[in-house]
């Protein structure tokens, strides 16, 4: 995904261990299922019929010949207008199947990408299966030691161009001059700036809530039931199997990623607030995860900027939303550099200005 290339091209993964996760599982009929990842498996899958299987084995196929440049591929789909309801009306797949497909391999969120032109849909599920090949047993990476690594990469990356930070520091104001940002305010001192970046937190005049997510944090003394003991995973239970419009996500790992002791596990269940129960809305994925040693429960507000920092040159994110991967958080990357630059990030361009610091250093 997005976010793997970003630590290729910045080179972050040099100070990063990642290991994949054992496996993929959808939820269907109140019961969890392997995500097929080899054609073996697909065919052994209790997710489908015999002649369910022959059909989507064609859809993938279809998949992976696909190219957005080479019409001969297209078979009378047009990648630009077809939707992604009549790719799958074509190949006669049944719901439980499309169910799958769009949200476990297309990892859509919900079921308003039916109705669009299907190109992306197509790019997503060939994305999935090329990640597979490369992998094996899932096409999802964690980084050892958690989630929290991550910023870490990043921050030693600025470091080495220069970039001062300073951790704890309690904001007091962010400094405005005839409507434009000049500085922050911080313990009686002002660190000036002509930009910043922030999250919704620190401008709330300036953002617009879009909503809620709740997630739970569990930690367990036993692999999920189902899961064949896997020591790592994810879990997408599917809106439509749930009476929902959104999905809802698991991710467990253990002391295989370095962040839990032996024979501990940690799920982080999430999911979008639809109701003003949303303990309730989440009760599908805690069922699969009993018994439950502990758990720890957040609901956070949703935010987007309503200031697109064109004329105060504040640029603000997006909150995180319910989704276990970072393919919507690279969006709003792209987005924030798109705002601050005027031109779109180009992981080609990108490519091409690599050879600085570190190509020297290296050819030394």
């Amino acid at each position: 995904g997005q976010l793997v290339k970003m630590l290729l091209y910045t080179e972050v993964t040099r100070y990063l261990d990642f290991k994949v996760i054992e496996g993929s599982f959808v939820y269907k009929g109140g019961k969890i299922y392997k995500v097929p990842s080899t054609e073996a498996e697909a065919l052994a899958s209790s997710l489908m019929g015999l002649f369910e299987k022959r059909r989507f084995r064609k859809f993938l196929v279809y998949v992976a010949n696909f190219d957005e440049n080479d019409p001969k591929t297209f078979e009378g789909v047009d990648p630009k207008k077809t939707t992604m309801r009549d790719v799958y009306k074509k190949f006669d797949l049944g719901q439980d199947v499309i169910d799958f497909t769009g949200h476990a391999l297309a990892l859509y969120r919900t079921d308003d990408y039916l109705d669009q032109p299907c190109q992306e849909t197509i790019n997503r599920i060939k994305l999935y299966s090329e990640s597979l090949a490369r992998y094996g047993k899932s096409p999802y990476l964690y980084p050892l030691y958690g989630l929290g690594e991550l910023p870490q990469g990043f921050a030693r990356l600025s470091a080495i161009y220069g970039g001062t930070y300073m951790l704890n520091k309690p904001i007091e104001e962010i400094v405005i001059e005839n409507g434009k940002v000049v500085g922050v305010k911080s313990e009686g001192e002002v660190a000036r700036c002509k930009q910043l970046i922030c999250d919704p937190s620190y401008v709330s005049d300036r953002v617009t809530k879009v909503g809620q997510v709740i997630r739970v944090i569990c930690i367990l003394s036993h692999p999920i039931k189902n899961t064949n003991d896997a020591n790592s995973c994810q879990i997408i239970i599917p809106q439509n199997q749930v009476n929902r419009k959104s999905d809802i996500y698991v991710c467990m790992i253990s002391s295989a990623h370095n962040v839990a002791a032996q024979g501990k596990y940690i799920a982080i269940a999430s999911t979008t607030v639809e109701t003003p129960d949303p303990e309730k809305e989440i009760k599908p994925a805690l069922d699969l995860l009993e018994p439950i040693e502990q758990k720890f429960i957040s609901i956070s507000d949703l935010f987007a900027p309503t200031d697109l920092g064109t004329e105060s040159q504040i640029f603000i994110s997006r909150t995180y939303d319910a989704t276990t991967h970072f393919e919507t958080t690279c969006d709003d990357i792209k987005d924030i550099y798109k705002r601050m630059m005027g031109s779109e990030f180009d992981f080609e361009e990108m490519k091409r200005k690599k050879n600085d610091i570190y190509g020297e250093e290296e050819q030394q």
